[in-house]
């Protein structure tokens, strides 16, 4: 019985390693300029994981083999040992603080440093079960929302509780779809109406929940044109399933037509 437990967990240890070792199911191609650096963070952390994983199971199969139940052996008990859990409690707290140091730089760069002065400014709002991104207009400045204005049921201005009676809202545009010029950061700022949603963009390698009560900031810059998928990273209700918007991210003269539609029709 020893040596079956101990292939099959080897059996089953090495065949999931090979899916991540082959990248059978691995992320969509990086379109952000961050992507790069996000990504290879994540392979550090996963080779340093996956080898203690390994090592981990190829532990328990020999040890399962090794003190199989035989007769005429008796169990002998141990209390532990001191040096050994020192040894690991050790390496697990090095290699623990170690990963969390080499990422910080790069999760603190998108969320503290300020974004650069001709950054596209975008509001993305979620609500169940939908994503709404607001743009200032014009006046670069977002118009003023209440919450007894807000008719999700609506959609558009409403949706977000827009008051139209500010002066700096009349050039507010308010779509399901997120449209940014490529090449240019993004100055991004996350809200939520009901409970805590997750803004999840893959290709982006961006993700940051949204608090109800807070507006929080995050920058990233889209460097590839194309149509990438947004979703709701956070189980947000029995909707959840339909909390889905797009990203288009397009050329300048593009963006710049858009919005001039946009604004258009709400002239």
């Amino acid at each position: 019985m020893g040596l079956a437990l101990l292939i099959v967990i080897w059996l089953i240890t090495f065949v999931c390693s090979y899916f991540f070792v082959a990248r059978t199911w691995w992320w969509p191609a990086a379109a952000s300029l961050s992507g790069p650096a996000l990504d290879a963070q994540f392979q550090y952390t996963l080779i340093a994981m996956g080898v203690v994983f390994v090592a981990a199971q190829a532990g328990l199969g020999l040890f399962a083999w090794k003190y199989r139940d035989r007769p005429g052996t008796a169990a002998t008990y141990s209390h532990g040992n001191t040096t050994l859990e020192v040894v690991w409690t050790t390496l697990t707290a090095v290699l623990f603080f170690g990963l969390a140091i080499g990422g910080s730089h790069l999760w603190a760069s998108e969320r503290f440093v300020p974004p650069k002065p001709d950054a596209v400014k975008v509001e993305a709002t979620g609500l169940q079960f939908a994503w709404y991104f607001r743009y200032p207009g014009a006046d670069d400045k977002y118009g003023r929302v209440k919450p007894e204005l807000i008719d999700a049921s609506a959609g558009g201005d409403a949706a977000v509780g827009l008051d139209t009676e500010d002066p700096s809202s009349k050039d507010d545009v308010v779509t399901g779809t997120m449209y940014l010029p490529v090449n240019r950061e993004v100055d991004l700022t996350l809200r939520a109406q009901d409970v805590i949603h997750s803004l999840f963009i893959p290709s982006m390698r961006f993700k940051q929940d949204a608090v109800p009560g807070l507006a929080i900031h995050m920058r990233f810059t889209p460097d590839k044109v194309g149509d990438y998928e947004i979703a709701c990273a956070e189980l947000c209700g029995l909707g959840h399933y339909k909390m889905h918007a797009m990203l288009k991210v397009v050329s300048q003269k593009d963006f710049d037509a858009w919005m001039a539609q946009r604004l258009a029709e709400k002239q």
